[in-house]
């Protein structure tokens, strides 16, 4: 049950997180969430395979770092990937 208390807290900090970043428009609403949600689970799955408690403090602080520290790396690397991407297509079209 734990799992899934940690996984939509994780999703809520990854919609939590797309609201402050910049480039939001260039996102999906909800990749930011899957993405935080995922690696949330993710993390507690591999602890608690590797004999974390679930009723530890570390495995909520650490699943939960995990899915911040994945919405902030998203967040930022897709919107300039996306409009290096705009880019080399409109020049593309333009040449046509």
């Amino acid at each position: 049950m734990e799992l899934l208390f940690v996984t939509v807290i994780g999703a809520g900090l990854g919609a939590l997180i797309r609201s402050f970043l910049p480039g939001r428009n260039a996102i999906g609403l909800l990749l930011l969430p899957a993405l935080a949600a995922s690696a949330t689970a993710l993390v507690w799955v591999g602890l608690v395979y590797l004999g974390w408690t679930f009723d530890g403090t570390w495995i909520w602080v650490v699943s939960l770092a995990a899915s911040i520290a994945t919405a902030i790396t998203a967040g930022l690397v897709v919107p300039r990937k996306r409009r290096e991407a705009d880019a080399r297509l409109l020049e593309e079209l333009s040449r046509a």
